[in-house]
């Protein structure tokens, strides 16, 4: 009984289309993987999340092998991931890329369209290389200056020479000034600093790289 059962499963089922696309999943699942740990540009880097990718895109090759194979188990996993809520909230935007990546990988491999999901995952890292190595020239960073006098901010802007600045809050006391004033570095070319320290004016300075956003 159970032979005839299992003859009748795997009838049902094209075993070998199902196991390369779930390989086929795997493999782009791992690129997206090591492209995640290699061009990550974060402040913390979450092992977790990048194998989180690679399962995701092996289960949602699944998900569509399932649906494409049986109406009624297509309705059941409407039903069930209708109800899904997911709490985990994402830091980085970028890491939405990603996420949508893993998923649309799983689609095309679940879905027998190999050659797209090549194609895309091939356009994808050449799009993050290109922007990786655009972001690496240049580098913000926020520069919070302690100082005393109002004619001392227009000379430490003066010292920034041509780079691009913009301040982004003044704070006054009674005995000094807070400034914090966002700058953009290429090749780590801090020359600024140490002019700006020699100011007789200037008490401390502090730097700090920002990894957000920016025009440039």
């Amino acid at each position: 009984m159970n032979k005839i059962l299992n003859s009748d499963i795997l009838k049902n089922y094209d075993v070998p289309n199902i196991m390369v696309a779930l390989a086929v999943a795997l493999v782009l699942g791992m690129v997206i993987y090591f492209t995640y740990k290699r061009f990550y540009a974060g402040v913390i880097y979450s092992r977790s999340f990048a194998v989180t990718l690679v399962g995701m895109s092996i289960l949602t090759c699944m998900v569509t092998l399932a649906i494409s194979t049986n109406v009624v188990i297509s309705l059941g996993m409407v039903g069930a991931l209708s109800i899904v809520r997911y709490r985990t909230a994402v830091k980085d935007p970028f890491d939405l890329l990603y996420m949508f990546w893993a998923i649309t990988t799983g689609i095309t491999s679940g879905a027998g369209m190999f050659g797209l999901g090549v194609l895309a995952c091939f356009v994808m890292v050449v799009m993050i290389m290109v922007f990786y190595h655009k972001q690496e020239k240049a580098q913000v960073y926020i520069c919070i200056v302690h100082f005393t006098g109002d004619e001392t901010a227009d000379q430490i802007l003066r010292e920034f020479g041509k780079l691009k600045t913009y301040v982004k809050s003044k704070t006054m006391r009674k005995d000094s000034i807070e400034m914090a004033v966002e700058v953009v570095v290429k090749k780590q070319n801090l020359f600024f600093a140490e002019k700006i320290r020699n100011i007789p004016e200037v008490k401390d300075l502090v730097l700090i790289q920002y990894n957000g956003e920016y025009h440039g």
